[in-house]
């Protein structure tokens, strides 16, 4: 089976087009190397997908005919992305809800009122 459509086939996209975009764009190696959406897919492969920032390790178990449901794909796969790559976008995620560069324009609805409350402290 073609890669792209191995990843369509296991739900990693949503649309056959968006796999094969993937793999144009070289977010997705077999056996670490870079692959072309045609490549074809073997059990016992190991395939690593960059998406949203995610580096997702895949191995291969089994080839599946069509699109399967969502409770069928471990049968197909196993997932052995580790831990920390998850942790990594939770930390970013935070880091851009805190940081405001100071001068961004004006301030939230949020900063008036903790200005507010810290001259209504002054008085």
């Amino acid at each position: 089976m073609r890669i792209d459509k191995y990843l369509w086939c296991i739900r990693y996209f949503k649309t056959r087009n968006m796999a094969t975009e993937a793999c144009k764009k070289g977010h997705v190696s077999v056996n670490e190397q870079t692959v072309k959406p045609s490549r074809e897919v073997f059990p016992t492969d190991n395939i690593k997908l960059r998406k949203n920032q995610i580096n997702y390790q895949i191995t291969v178990l089994d080839i599946p005919e069509s699109r399967v449901g969502a409770k069928l794909v471990d049968i197909y796969r196993k997932d052995t992305t580790p831990k920390e790559a998850f942790e990594h976008v939770d930390l970013l995620k935070y880091s851009k809800d805190y940081y405001r560069k100071k001068g961004s324009g004006r301030p939230t609805k949020k900063d008036r009122r903790d200005i507010d409350d810290y001259l209504d402290d002054e008085e």
